[in-house]
C-alpha cells in the first residue's frame, strides 16, 4: 500500500476509533441537536466532569466536534453534521442485521 493510502486510512482508523464508545457515541447525537456546554454534557451524560472532559477531547483531536469559549463555559457542536449519515449507516447494519437473525429463527 503507498504511504499516502496508509495515511488515508490510519485517518479514517483514528476517526471511527474515537467514535467507538457510547459515551462519545451519545455525545455526538446530542450535539446534532445543537450546541451544549461542558456542564449540560456532564449532566447528561451523568458522569464526573473530568470524564465527559476526556471524552470530549478524544472527539476534538479527531476533528468531529469544536469547541467555542463564552466567558467562563466552553459550548461544543459538530465540526461536520455529516457524521450523522454514518450513524444511519450503521442503523442500517444493525436493521439488516436484526431482520435476518428474525427470518432465520422463523424459518426453523
Amino acid at each position: 500500500m503507498r504511504p499516502s493510502v496508509q495515511a488515508r486510512y490510519e485517518a479514517r482508523a483514528r476517526i471511527i476509533k474515537a467514535m467507538g464508545h457510547p459515551t462519545r457515541l451519545f455525545i455526538v447525537d446530542e450535539l446534532a441537536k445543537g450546541e451544549r456546554c461542558v456542564n449540560e454534557l456532564t449532566e447528561m451524560v451523568g458522569a464526573d466532569m473530568s470524564t465527559v472532559s476526556k471524552h470530549l477531547s478524544v472527539l476534538k483531536n479527531v476533528g468531529v466536534i469544536m469547541d467555542e469559549k463564552r466567558g467562563l463555559q466552553v459550548f461544543y457542536r459538530l465540526r461536520t453534521p455529516c457524521i450523522m449519515k454514518f450513524f444511519g449507516c450503521v442503523e442500517s447494519v444493525m436493521k439488516t442485521v436484526a431482520e435476518e437473525s428474525m427470518a432465520a429463527l422463523n424459518s426453523r
